[in-house]
């Protein structure tokens, strides 16, 4: 009987250091994020894509709440040009911060995901902050 996990066989090495480098180009994860808030000179702005009533339920600290339909480019021209936007909704069973991303990027901005999002950031143990945007 064959193994399910060796049955199909892993990719060569430069085809998956390919694919994983792509991943992350595209993904983030939430400890990565909740470092890169300490930073002085934080290079990435941090958007709940939520709706208004579950980010005032709790969001992420130093997030900015902009669900992701009102993502537009006359919204988005307040933020400065080059900034890395990183997206992230309720978590792997939502699909609004995939819809943030495409957005975004046919906006022509810098955008990765947060992995997990807010069930994610729960799961690494981080807290929620309350309160309206």
């Amino acid at each position: 009987m064959a193994n399910p996990v060796t049955e199909i066989p892993a990719a060569p090495s430069g085809q998956a250091l390919q694919h994983f480098e792509e991943m992350l180009a595209f993904e983030t994860d939430c400890w990565d994020v909740h470092e890169g808030l300490k930073a002085p000179d934080r290079d990435f702005i941090l958007l709940d894509v939520r709706g208004p009533e579950p980010f005032a339920a709790g969001h992420v600290e130093g997030a900015v709440n902009l669900p992701h339909r009102k993502i537009t480019a006359a919204r988005m021209a307040e933020y400065r040009a080059g900034v890395t936007f990183v997206v992230y909704c309720a978590g792997p069973h939502c699909n609004g911060a995939n819809k943030a991303a495409v957005r975004l990027a046919r906006l022509g901005l810098p955008v990765k995901m947060m992995i997990g999002g807010v069930t994610g950031w729960l799961d690494e143990g981080f807290q929620l902050t309350p309160g309206a945007a």
